[in-house]
C-alpha cells in the first residue's frame, strides 16, 4: 500500500516552546482555506488531541510508538488520511527525547522517521540571535534519518529580531527559516495539570481559533508550509487484513462528559467494529443509567474538579454500584477507578463520596503519584485476556488510595505491573466479580487480542 497524504510534523526543541499552539493556528488556518486537515499527536496525550479537533473538525489521533508498534502506527496513519488534503502531526516534548537519553526510541523523532514526515521545528528564540543557528544546527546533523524541513522562531522580539536569526540560520548555509513569531502574538491556552486541560467550544472558541490562524498567516508562508508537506515521499506499508464488523450488538455504557473524556478514539472505533455498541452516558448529568446495558467502561479524566457534583448525582452513582454489584462487567480506567472508590478527597481535606464499590478513598496529592509507561501482565483472566498475557499502557494521576487492597479479602490484584523506565514491578489491577479497576490507561486498538478479550467477555454475559 501507498500512502501519498502531504504531511508536517510540528516538533519543539523542548516543551514549552509553543509548538501546541502553532499546530493548532495552522490546522485552523488550512480548514479555513477549505482544506481536509487529519491531525494526530505524538504520544499517549488525552488533551491536545482535543483541541486539534475542534480546529480541525475531525477526529485527532494518537500515535504512540511504544504503546502501538511501527506496523500500527503506519497503518492508523494510512487509515486516517485516505481522504485528507494533508497530515499535521504535534510532537510530544523535545524532538529527540524518549525513554532514555542514550536513543531516540519512542520519540517525536521516531515517529518522523517512520511516517517520513518532514519536521518543522519550533525554536524558542527569545533572547538569542546566532545563538539560533547553533540549536538548529544540532538538531538538523543529530540524527540524519530525521528530515527537519524548516524552522520556526517564536517568542521573538520584533520584525528586525526575526531578521536577524533568518540571517544566522543562512550563514551557516541553512536556508530553512520559515518565520518567526513575535512574543505575545499566539493566544495563550489554558492549563492544568500534565499540560492543557481539555478543550471545549468555550476553551477553544472560534474567536481563539481565527487568532491563531491569524498569527500562522501573518507571520508565515501558507504556500511554503504546503510545499514542506508535499515533500514527504510517498509512505510504503504492507496491506493489513481488515476485520468484518460484527452485526450482534452488545451494549457498552461509556461514561463521556467534562469529568470523564480520557478515550483513545480508534480504541472506541476498535470496540465498535467487534461488535459493542456504544452507549454514551454522564455520570455528572444523568440521573439514570441507560437502559438495557450489558457493560460498562469509564475512562479517565478529571473527576476531582467535578467532586461536588459527582457526588451530588446521588441515583447515577447507586446506579452503577448496583450494576458492578448484579455481577455486569464494569472496567474502569484512572479517574473511572476514582470513581468507583468511596470517595475522593482533596487537598485541604474535604470528602466527596461517590460509588463506593472499591474500599478505599482516592486521596488527591501535590504531586505526580505516576507518570510514564507500563506493561500489565495477568495473573488470572480478565476483562480483557487470560493469565499469562500481556497489554502495554501508561499512567499518570495525581491520587493515591488511602490503604493496600492487595491484602484484602474480597479483592485481589490481577496485574503484575512494570514501569517501562526503571523496570520496578508492582501490583496492581483490582477485580472483585466482573469488575476490573486500575489506574492504567490501555490502548486496546492496537492490540487486537484484548480488543476481541474485552468484547468477548461482554458477549458471555449477554449470551447467559
Amino acid at each position: 500500500m501507498q500512502v501519498k497524504c502531504p504531511r508536517l510534523l510540528i516538533a519543539g526543541t523542548q516543551s514549552g516552546v509553543g509548538k501546541t499552539s502553532v499546530t493548532i493556528g495552522l490546522v485552523a488556518l488550512f480548514k479555513r482555506r477549505g482544506l481536509k486537515v487529519q491531525t494526530f499527536k505524538v504520544g499517549p496525550d488525552f488533551l491536545d488531541p482535543t483541541y486539534l479537533k475542534i480546529a480541525s473538525g475531525r477526529t485527532c489521533y494518537n500515535l504512540d510508538a511504544w504503546m502501538m508498534g511501527r506496523n500500527y502506527v503506519e497503518h492508523l496513519f494510512a487509515k486516517a488520511t485516505h481522504d485528507a488534503d494533508i497530515a499535521i502531526i504535534e510532537g510530544v516534548m523535545g524532538l529527540f527525547d524518549g525513554f532514555s537519553p542514550e536513543t531516540s526510541e519512542g520519540s517525536t523523532a521516531q515517529i518522523a522517521e517512520w511516517l517520513q514526515a518532514p519536521v518543522a521545528l519550533v525554536v524558542n528564540a527569545s533572547g538569542i540571535s546566532r545563538s539560533f543557528a547553533a540549536i538548529v544546527k544540532g538538531f538538523v546533523e543529530f540524527e540524519r534519518g530525521v528530515k527537519i524541513a524548516g524552522v520556526i522562531a517564536n517568542h521573538v522580539g520584533s520584525v528586525n529580531h526575526t531578521g536577524l536569526l533568518a540571517s544566522s540560520l543562512a550563514s551557516i548555509g541553512l536556508h530553512r527559516f520559515m518565520g518567526g513569531i513575535k512574543k505575545g502574538t499566539l493566544p495563550t491556552l489554558p492549563g492544568r495539570h500534565l499540560g492543557l486541560i481539555s478543550a471545549n467550544d468555550e476553551k477553544l472558541s472560534a474567536d481563539k481559533l481565527n487568532k491563531l490562524a491569524n498569527a500562522i498567516e501573518e507571520n508565515l508562508s501558507i504556500n511554503d508550509v504546503m510545499t514542506k508537506a508535499k515533500s514527504a515521499l510517498p509512505l510504503q506499508i504492507s496491506s493489513r487484513q481488515k476485520t468484518g464488523i460484527t452485526k450482534q450488538k452488545v451494549r457498552l455504557g461509556v461514561a463521556m462528559d467534562k469529568a470523564f473524556s480520557f478515550y483513545y478514539p480508534d480504541s472506541l472505533e476498535a470496540l465498535e467494529q467487534n461488535g459493542l455498541q456504544l452507549v454514551p452516558f454522564s455520570p455528572l448529568n444523568d440521573s439514570t443509567l441507560p437502559e438495557n446495558l450489558d457493560a460498562i467502561y469509564i475512562g479517565g479524566g478529571y473527576p476531582e474538579i467535578y467532586a461536588e457534583e459527582l457526588s451530588s448525582n446521588f441515583g447515577m452513582l447507586n446506579e452503577v454500584k448496583e450494576f458492578a454489584e448484579s455481577g455486569l462487567p464494569v472496567y474502569a480506567e484512572c479517574g473511572g477507578l476514582m470513581y468507583m472508590s468511596k470517595g475522593i478527597e482533596t487537598i485541604d481535606g474535604k470528602r466527596y463520596p461517590l460509588t463506593g464499590f472499591l474500599p478505599a478513598w482516592a486521596k488527591m496529592q501535590k504531586r505526580f503519584q505516576a507518570l510514564g509507561y507500563v506493561e500489565a501482565s495477568l495473573n488470572e483472566s480478565a476483562i480483557w485476556g487470560e493469565a499469562g498475557s500481556s497489554v502495554r499502557g501508561h499512567m499518570f494521576h495525581y491520587s493515591k488510595l488511602d490503604r493496600d487492597l492487595c491484602d484484602h479479602p474480597d479483592w485481589k490484584p490481577k496485574y503484575t505491573v512494570r514501569k517501562k523506565r526503571t523496570g520496578e514491578m508492582f501490583s496492581e489491577g483490582y477485580s472483585r466479580g466482573k469488575t476490573l479497576l486500575s489506574y492504567m490507561h490501555l490502548h486496546f486498538a492496537s492490540n487486537p487480542t484484548a480488543c476481541k478479550n474485552f468484547v468477548k467477555r461482554c458477549f458471555e454475559v449477554k449470551s447467559t
